[in-house]
C-alpha cells in the first residue's frame, strides 16, 4: 500500500474497539422497512412479516483475495458488498440489510478504514440495503473483510440451482471474462512497476477490463427485469467462479445435462483485443475466469419469445438429460466434455472437479 508522507495518520489504538466502530458506522441510514434495530445494541433486530429471507456471507482476505498494490481501499470496500449482493440477486431475491466484520493489523491507520468503509457506504446506498452490524478485531496477516447479507423474496419467486429441466434454455445476463482480464492487466502493471517505478501505465486502453475488475456490479436489475417480463427461472446462480463451474453446479444439482455453444458466448470488444494482445484464448477465460458476478439461469422455452429481443440477456445453450453429459459445442460443431476450471481459493490452481 502506497502511503503520502503528509497524510494524517491515526493510530487506530487511539479509540479502542467501541470508538472505532461508532466512528466507521456514524454515517449509516437505515432505509429498510424490515429493519427494527440496526448498529448500536448486541444484536440487529429485523422483521420479515409473510417473507422468505436469504442469508449469504463471503470472506475476503488480503493476498489471496486482492491485492493493496493495485486496489484502491474504497473499491475493496465496494466490491466486498457486491460480491454479497449478487448472492442475494442469484436466489432471485432483493437485498436488504448487510453486516461488515473487519480485522485489520496496525499498519493500518484510521485514514485507510474510513477509505474502506466510505467504498462500503458508496454500495450501500446505491443498493438500497442497511449495514446493520459487524465486528472489529486485529490480525496479524493484514486485512480480513467479512461481509454477510440478507434479503428477502416470496416463496412464490424463490429460484434454487436444482429446478433445471431438459429442454430449458440456458441463459446468461451480460458479457463474460472481463473481470479476469482486468487483473491480468493489473498484475502486468504490477510487475512493470517494480522494475521501474517511475513508469507511467496507459490503462486507457483497458478501462472496461479494470473496472470489471475493481469494481463490479451485482445484477439487481435483472431480478427486476425478470419480474416485470414474467419470466420465473427454473434455477439461476451468479458467475463468480468461472462460467463453466456455475453451470456444472446447477447440472449436478438439477441432475441433467447441458449443450453450451462456443459460438454464443457474450464476449465485449475490449476483452477480446485484450485476449489477442495477451495471446490468450477468448473461450478459455470466458468459461474459466471468474469473479464477472453475472447471473446464469434456465428458462422455460415457453418464455423465450418474453427475452429474446433484450440486449441484457444471451441464450447461450440448453439442457439436455443427465446421460447425454454436459458439452461445449465448439464453432467446428465439435463436442468437448465440460470441465470446472474456475477460481479454487483453496488451492489457488484451477478446480478439478467435472
Amino acid at each position: 500500500m502506497i502511503e503520502d508522507k503528509n497524510q494524517q495518520r491515526t493510530d487506530l489504538g487511539a479509540l479502542g474497539e467501541f470508538g472505532l466502530i461508532d466512528h466507521l458506522t456514524k454515517h449509516f441510514k437505515i432505509t429498510q422497512e424490515t429493519t427494527v434495530k440496526g448498529i448500536g445494541d448486541d444484536a440487529a433486530v429485523l422483521d420479515f412479516k409473510d417473507k422468505q429471507v436469504v442469508v449469504t456471507t463471503d470472506l475476503l482476505v488480503e493476498g489471496v483475495h486482492f491485492d493493496l498494490a493495485y486496489m484502491p481501499l474504497k473499491h475493496l470496500g465496494y466490491k466486498a458488498v457486491i460480491v454479497n449482493l449478487s448472492d442475494v440477486y442469484a436466489m432471485n431475491a432483493m437485498a436488504t440489510q448487510i453486516t461488515v466484520s473487519i480485522a485489520v493489523s496496525n499498519r493500518f491507520p484510521l485514514e485507510a478504514l474510513e477509505e474502506l468503509y466510505s467504498g462500503i457506504q458508496a454500495a450501500a446506498d446505491l443498493y438500497n440495503v442497511d449495514v446493520v452490524g459487524g465486528d472489529t478485531t486485529s490480525s496479524t496477516t493484514g486485512l480480513l473483510i467479512s461481509v454477510t447479507a440478507m434479503g428477502t423474496v416470496t416463496q412464490d419467486d424463490v429460484v434454487y440451482r436444482n429446478g433445471a429441466k431438459p429442454n430449458d434454455l440456458l441463459v446468461v445476463t451480460g458479457d463474460l471474462g472481463g473481470a479476469y482480464m482486468g487483473l491480468q492487466v493489473l498484475e502486468r502493471e504490477k510487475q512493470v512497476f517494480k522494475v521501474n517505478p517511475k513508469s507511467q501505465p496507459d490503462l486507457e486502453p483497458y478501462t472496461y477490463l479494470i473496472e470489471r475488475q475493481l469494481k463490479p456490479e451485482a445484477r439487481k436489475d435483472i431480478v427486476k427485469l425478470l419480474k416485470d417480463l414474467e419470466v420465473k427461472p427454473t434455477a439461476m446462480i451468479d458467475v463468480s467462479d468461472g462460467l463453466s463451474s456455475e453451470i456444472i453446479h446447477i447440472c449436478k444439482q438439477s441432475e441433467v445435462g447441458c449443450d453450451l455453444y462456443e459460438n454464443k458466448l457474450p464476449l465485449d470488444p475490449q476483452f477480446i483485443s485484450t485476449c489477442e494482445e495477451f495471446d490468450i484464448d477468448s473461450t478459455t477465460i470466458a468459461l474459466s475466469g471468474g469473479e464477472d458476478y453475472e447471473l446464469l439461469f434456465t428458462i422455460s422455452q415457453d418464455d423465450y419469445p418474453k427475452i429474446k429481443a433484450n440486449p441484457n440477456l444471451t441464450v447461450i445453450g440448453y439442457i439436455t438429460e443427465a446421460s447425454a453429459g454436459m458439452h461445449l459445442v465448439t464453432r467446428a460443431e465439435t463436442k468437448i466434455p465440460l470441465k470446472a476450471q474456475g477460481w479454487n481459493a483453496l488451492s489457488n490452481t484451477t478446480d478439478k472437479e467435472g
